[in-house]
């Protein structure tokens, strides 16, 4: 099942085959939140990945994910877009619950996860890797508007559109990656490290066209290492240790934090 709407296949977490076929209207969530994950623990087999994590993303907000690697900040994406299933507490999404749903359900209700790593069929053209993103009807049916548009964002995907995915560099295979998101007309994109093995300069220019996205009022969810980009990026902010979330706030409180500038920024407080 994939992790993104058109995304290759990946391999189902355990106990998924057990959930219940459907997804469940719960109460409403927070005013304005979209997207609301409370007290949630999950995990790996026996080992438990997240404690009791709670957070919120409101409509048109972007929000980051920070922590050292293995703090939890990947279980968190693949347990909100239900590649990981949680042992305990509540998902919901636009006031449904969506805990125990399938992928492929989540995916229709409009939440889309890049993962890490890009995950493109390298044998298929750029285009058809787009294309493929746009796979669900409400999608399919803005295909062509869709490819206008990241295009006009990305343009040199424009120019690669009939080369095999597999032959782009890597920042161009992210840049692919990111837009075979955008093509599944995403109302919650989740980012895994999208800037992770890319130079600066694209580091750059990955973070211009995030600025656009949100500009559009696009809804974003990022985990991503470079925590100056992101925080600079973001409203909010959550600083996972271990899989427990130990601060949050504004962005512009987090850069601020002594914590964060010692821990994450490389700066002495």
């Amino acid at each position: 099942m994939g992790t993104e709407a058109g995304g290759p296949p990946d391999s189902t977490s355990q106990g998924e085959s057990a959930r219940p076929d459907r997804i469940a209207r719960g109460e409403s969530p927070a005013p304005g939140a979209l997207l609301s994950v409370e007290a949630v623990r999950a995990g790996y087999g026996g080992i438990v990945a997240l404690w009791d994590v709670s957070f919120s993303v409101a409509e048109g907000q972007v929000v980051t994910l920070l922590g050292s690697n293995g703090a939890g900040k990947t279980t968190t994406l693949r347990t909100v877009s239900g590649l990981l299933q949680a042992v305990s507490g509540r998902i919901a999404f636009d006031g449904r619950e969506i805990s125990h749903a399938r992928t492929d359900q989540i995916v229709e209700l409009g939440i889309v996860h890049v993962p890490e790593g890009r995950q493109l069929w390298p044998r298929m053209s750029v285009r058809e890797n787009l294309e493929l993103g746009a796979y669900l009807p409400r999608a399919k049916a803005r295909r062509a508007e869709s490819l206008e548009r990241v295009f006009g964002l990305f343009p040199r995907l424009r120019e690669r559109r009939n080369q095999a995915a597999g032959t782009l560099s890597g920042g161009e295979r992210q840049m692919c990656a990111l837009a075979r998101g955008l093509m599944g007309l995403p109302r919650l994109l989740m980012l895994d490290e999208p800037s992770l093995g890319l130079a600066p300069r694209l580091v750059s220019e990955m973070f211009d066209s995030l600025r656009l996205l949100r500009a559009e009022g696009l809804t974003v969810l990022l985990v991503e290492q470079n925590v100056h980009q992101a925080l600079e990026l973001a409203d909010v902010g959550y600083v996972l240790e271990t899989g427990r979330i130990v601060l949050s706030g504004p962005s512009t409180e987090l850069l601020a934090s002594p914590l964060v500038r010692s821990a994450y920024l490389g700066v002495a407080s």
